[in-house]
């Protein structure tokens, strides 16, 4: 826990409980997530740029693929 900065407001978060049924109608599994209400943010006070790295699983299979046969080193 860190106290927070002065200037900036607390974002709101909350729990979804969801109840995941078989085709059967029995219950498979119950599933919970966490997520944040980032809707109330505003831009300019609470953040000022937002990125967001996202990579498919093919793009790496292929320069994997194109560094092998290339030869070039990979870290």
């Amino acid at each position: 826990m860190v106290p927070k900065p002065t200037n900036n407001s607390a974002m709101g978060s909350r729990w979804i409980f969801k109840v995941k049924h078989a085709e059967n109608g029995r219950i498979k599994k119950y599933k919970v997530t966490f997520v944040a209400r980032g809707y109330s943010q505003v831009e300019g006070i609470d953040y000022e740029e937002t990125f967001s790295p996202v990579v498919r699983y093919s793009s790496i299979i292929s320069i994997l693929a194109l560094a092998t046969k290339m030869g070039w080193k990979i870290h």
